[in-house]
């Protein structure tokens, strides 16, 4: 299994959405986060006042899905979320080694059909 974070701008999140159902993913978390990268800071005045924007407003989404399917999935992000400017983002890809259900208090291999597909073994 492996755990995919994705950093994007709050405004492509339903894309991202969108595009992650289309290929099959559809359990994943999302919080609402504020960072920098290379995107610049910005500066303006509001009501007389002075003011400068370091930290950025971004979306993490966080992903547990199988090996197989890893690969896919951040094409999927990439293809929905970019946009060609500074300050689209960042993914990352952790590997987990365990999984447990909560309710039950046992293993879950579950998450997003841990078992790859019979028809894509072969």
């Amino acid at each position: 299994m492996k755990k995919i974070e994705a950093i994007l701008r709050p405004q492509k999140l339903h894309d991202t959405i969108r595009a992650l159902h289309a290929i099959g993913v559809t359990a994943f978390t999302v919080n609402q986060v504020v960072g920098r990268g290379q995107q610049k800071e910005k500066s303006g005045v509001y009501r007389g006042q002075n003011y400068k924007v370091s930290l950025h407003p971004k979306v993490k989404l966080e992903i547990v899905t199988s090996d197989y399917k890893v690969e896919q999935t951040i094409q999927a992000i990439v293809a929905s979320a970019q946009t060609g400017e500074a300050g689209d983002g960042k993914i990352f890809v952790s590997t987990i080694l365990e999984a447990y259900n909560i309710r039950t208090g046992e293993t879950d291999e579950t998450i997003d059909e841990l078992h790859q597909p019979e028809e894509e073994k072969a």
